[in-house]
């Protein structure tokens, strides 16, 4: 798994202030669906960040530079030129670290930050209708397929997600209302491993086995 994937982002706090827990114990359904509603509601005001571009995501952001850590020599060490975005509607945060460049690190710390708000926050969907999103996604096959690099890639990750959500994690049901196959949604969530870690964060909420590629 990508160390940047589990940097650990706040998600925005519960109405009451709570915070997520964080000790390894699971959310109970209720604690899920109310954070599931919040999120949404964040989601609402800030589009999840997905169809922004760089300059407005970077707007919303809080921006760190810092020395980078790991292998590189001490050249690596003298400049701080890893980058850490904080997303001020959200507390998410992205960090770049690999280049000698901050230029570069910034640009890569808002590729991550843009899907990290893909994955992680939620919005309330039709419950019988497909979202856009994944319906430019599939194909004359009736298959979802799109590339990572697409630029649809996301907004129909974020789509998807939220359908299997509101499916508390149950994928025949969510394939059923995308109108594609289980087979296909499956292996649409299985090919990339961070939005299979966070499928099967949102299936273990409802008691659900994980996915395997």
């Amino acid at each position: 798994m990508p160390p940047w994937y589990d940097d650990p982002s706040p998600l925005p706090p519960l109405p009451n202030g709570e915070e997520k827990k964080s000790n390894g114990e699971h959310l109970s359904q209720t604690e899920y669906a109310r954070e599931r509603a919040t999120i949404s509601n964040v989601e609402q005001t800030v589009s999840r960040g997905i169809g922004q571009d760089d300059a407005r995501l970077l707007a919303d952001c809080d921006v760190d530079t810092l020395r980078a850590s790991g292998p590189g020599g001490q050249k690596r060490n003298k400049t701080e030129s890893a980058v850490r975005l904080r997303h001020r509607p959200t507390g998410i945060i992205a960090i770049a670290e690999e280049s000698r460049s901050q230029a570069e690190n910034k640009a890569r710390a808002l590729r991550r930050l843009r899907k990290l708000l893909a994955l992680r926050l939620r919005a309330a969907v039709d419950p019988e209708g497909v979202p856009e999103a994944v319906v430019v996604c599939i194909g004359r096959k009736g298959r979802l397929d799109v590339g990572q690099r697409d630029a649809r890639y996301l907004p129909c990750v974020a789509a998807v997600l939220d359908v299997l959500a509101s499916h508390e994690g149950v994928l025949g049901g969510a394939a059923k209302q995308l109108g594609v196959t289980t087979g296909n949604l499956s292996s649409f969530i299985t090919d990339d491993e961070d939005v299979m870690v966070e499928a099967n964060r949102l299936r273990e909420h409802f008691g659900l086995r994980p996915l395997r590629p």
